[in-house]
């Protein structure tokens, strides 16, 4: 379930690749870097239900461990997986992040 963000265009992927190999070598801050994500980078999709629910089965966590590692409570994660609410903010990003690079890059 590793996927990586994909660029807008091959264009801004170029630029992207600099960037981010400009800031591993220390010549661009940490800001700079995260703007650059922002214009050159897709933005994060929107997890429905199942997708949360499958992420989760996937890394094999219970809706508590889950929300333990989201900092958020078990009954939004309930909420979450029944349809009632949808992640935003920090825990969409989150959400990503675990798909994308898995359990120990959150940890």
């Amino acid at each position: 379930m590793t996927t990586k963000a994909k660029p807008k265009s091959r264009i801004l992927e170029a630029v992207h690749d600099t960037a981010c190999d400009l800031d591993r070598l220390g010549f661009i801050d940490k800001r700079k870097q995260q703007k650059l994500d922002v214009l050159c980078l897709e933005p994060i999709p929107p997890y429905d239900s199942e997708r949360i629910r499958a992420l989760r089965e996937h890394l094999k966590l219970s809706q508590t461990v889950l929300a333990s590692v989201l900092n958020t409570s078990p009954s939004t994660v309930r909420k979450w997986e029944i349809g009632e609410k949808h992640p935003s903010g920090p825990s969409l990003k989150l959400l990503n992040l675990l798909e994308r690079k898995g359990l120990e890059a959150v940890l």
